[in-house]
């Protein structure tokens, strides 16, 4: 029986300043495939990378993997990072925060 490759979109944010998370919308809108009209909040993130049906460029892997530093937003013990990185909880989206070198 032939397993599966599991397809990844890949978004590495290394290097990219990310203070807040419009800064976050405005780094993954592009890679994602994010629509205008998407809602830029961690609501609607979730909807797009676990529920599906808002970005045919998410929609078209099994997973995604963003890649960010420990810094800025990713840095913080606030609100908003908990929220977003919660959202990326499940089998189809994994945050990877990358520890400074």
């Amino acid at each position: 029986m032939a397993k599966k490759t599991e397809s990844q979109l890949v978004v590495d944010l290394r290097g990219r300043s990310i203070e807040t998370l419009d800064d976050f919308w405005d780094a993954v809108a592009e890679p994602c495939g994010l629509p205008e009209w998407f809602g830029r909040n961690t609501d609607a993130w979730r909807d797009t990378i676990q529920t599906r049906g808002i970005s045919e460029v998410v929609d078209s892997h099994d997973v995604l993997v963003v890649h960010v530093d420990k810094k800025g937003i990713f840095a913080e013990r606030n609100r908003e990072a908990r929220a977003l990185r919660g959202a990326f909880a499940g089998r189809q989206s994994r945050l990877v925060v990358h520890e400074e070198p």
